[in-house]
């Protein structure tokens, strides 16, 4: 008995020891980059780290081309940091950096970068700077707005579904313009922090909202949803607004300069919406062409979009509450 217990106890102390000699060949080196703002424009560089070849670095970040480091400061002029900052030497490697941005304004940022995302973007503009100094804001949230409209396929195809839905194009207008100011406050809403949902049950809603607009496709004309579309859309509009928030938030925003990312980023995501719109009454108007020929039928396309939604639906729907 004493002999197993023994054998047992040195089974535990060689699988502790190995365990510990492989934690600490994988040790992941860790190290932290403040900068503190000590005068407009112009930031004051500390790097520690408890890596001795970490520490041999004697320019650990790739700053924007507008700023100048001289050892341990940073000039960005006028504009301030404003751009993306980079660790290049990150890539590929299991190294950790945290990165401190304390401003003149008290306010601060705070961001971890590592191997798989080994830089990010900074928009230090002081709040009280002129538009025409936000253009990179401008640039970089619209052209977010309009790629998260035309790759998010859910949006796209409720879209599509109000298009079919909708025979008129002034009620067509009506209906779109709905969906707009309703997921404008949503979006608004949830990015200030006024409103809050899980994202998995906010994405089977959606989901969802595209199954029954197809199934109002299918009903008959004086349905409420053919009569009131605008109603319809405004009510979905809600639920796809807190979906565009998700997306905006796990880009990040300006401390800074949170209205104007969300103005712009709305703005684009618009664009996008415009521009998919004018898309889809030009395939309705040749599938209506084409059924009135008997090559093609609406009732396909739509069952197809419901069909697919739906089994978003289930799948998110599984996620959401079966973990």
């Amino acid at each position: 008995m004493m002999g197993r217990l023994r054998a047992l106890v040195f089974v535990v102390a060689l699988a502790l020891l190995l365990l510990a000699s492989r934690s600490s060949a994988h040790a992941v080196d860790v190290a932290t980059l403040t900068l503190t703002e000590v005068s407009a424009g112009k930031f004051a560089v500390d790097w520690r780290t408890t890596s001795s070849t970490l520490e041999e670095l004697s320019q650990p970040a790739r700053y924007p081309g507008a700023c100048q480091q001289r050892e341990r400061s940073l000039d960005c002029g006028p504009l301030g940091l404003t751009g993306e900052i980079e660790f290049p030497w990150l890539v590929g490697g299991e190294s950790r950096v945290t990165v401190v941005i304390d401003w003149l304004s008290g306010e601060r940022l705070l961001r971890t970068v590592h191997g798989r995302s080994p830089s990010f973007k900074v928009y230090g503009v002081p709040a009280s700077a002129g538009l025409r100094f936000l253009q990179p804001i401008a640039v970089d949230y619209a052209r977010l707005g309009v790629e998260h409209i035309l790759l998010g396929f859910d949006h796209l195809m409720f879209v599509l579904a109000i298009t079919l839905l909708v025979q008129s194009r002034k009620t067509l207008v009506l209906a779109i313009s709905a969906f707009t100011v309703a997921h404008s406050l949503t979006l608004a809403a949830s990015v200030l922090g006024w409103l809050s949902l899980p994202v998995a049950a906010v994405e089977t809603t959606i989901a969802l909202s595209i199954v029954l607009a197809c199934a109002e496709c299918l009903r008959p004309p004086d349905s409420l949803a053919r009569r009131a579309p605008w109603l319809v859309t405004f009510g979905f509009g809600l639920l796809h607004g807190m979906g565009f928030a998700s997306a905006l938030e796990e880009a990040g925003l300006p401390e800074q300069h949170v209205p104007s990312a969300l103005l712009f980023f709305n703005l684009g995501v618009e664009l996008g919406q415009l521009a998919a719109t004018v898309v889809f009454l030009g395939f309705v108007g040749l599938l209506t062409r084409l059924e009135r020929r008997r090559i093609g039928s609406t009732r396909t396309v739509v069952y197809a979009l419901g069909s697919l939604a739906a089994y978003w639906s289930i799948e998110r729907a599984l996620v959401s509450f079966g973990g």
